[in-house]
């Protein structure tokens, strides 16, 4: 009885071979061709769409997010607020605004979850005057208040010593949280040329 799968081993060995016959007669294909070398990892550098400090103005600090290459890198002056037993409770972040906007600089104001909305957040400078800002929205990590100042309120920040930050606890609504804002360091911080307007 003739072999039927002669002629297909004969025909699998041929194709199998044909390969390598043709690699002896051509120039040899580099075998890491396709391999990954890597790139280099500059640790401690952040990557894109990481914030980092760029620098520290006294108890200011200027928080910056790393940028598309090409790009300048926004820049925000930061404070994490502290209660009197040194918890974090708060943080404030803070950039100018071009002229011509109705406010001179903006600020976003972080407070836990657990802050009794209905009463808004209470800001002073020094003692002098209060204003109150009411919270704009509420996600995972707080409740936000998004809030501008005047010229003049910036003015009062750069000759103010400290500002007092003032929140109603939810499940205590008769008592109040203050939190002071250090200005020590605020004015060179603001003044900084990173700290470039906001678009």
């Amino acid at each position: 009885m003739r072999n039927v799968f002669q002629p297909l081993m004969i025909s699998l060995l041929i194709a199998l071979a044909g390969p390598a016959v043709a690699q002896e007669t051509e120039e040899p294909a580099d075998p890491a061709a396709d391999l990954s070398m890597g790139t280099p990892v500059n640790e401690g550098e952040p990557q894109e769409g990481q914030p980092y400090i760029r620098d520290e103005y006294g108890d200011w600090a200027l928080r910056c997010l790393r940028a598309p290459e090409g790009q300048a890198d926004p820049c925000q002056l930061y404070q994490l607020l502290l209660d009197a037993e040194g918890n974090a409770v708060a943080e404030i972040s803070l950039f100018p605004l071009p002229e011509g906007s109705r406010a001179a600089a903006g600020a976003t104001i972080v407070v836990p979850l657990e802050t009794l909305l209905t009463e808004n957040l209470i800001m002073s400078v020094d003692g002098g005057q209060t204003r109150e800002y009411p919270f704009t929205f509420c996600n995972r990590a707080g409740c936000v208040a998004r809030i501008g100042f005047s010229q003049a309120d910036i003015d009062l920040f750069k000759r103010g010593a400290q500002a007092q930050l003032t929140m109603v606890p939810a499940a205590a609504p008769d008592q109040t949280v203050d939190l002071a804002i250090s200005l020590n360091g605020f004015t060179a911080g603001y003044d900084a040329p990173s700290n470039v307007a906001a678009e």
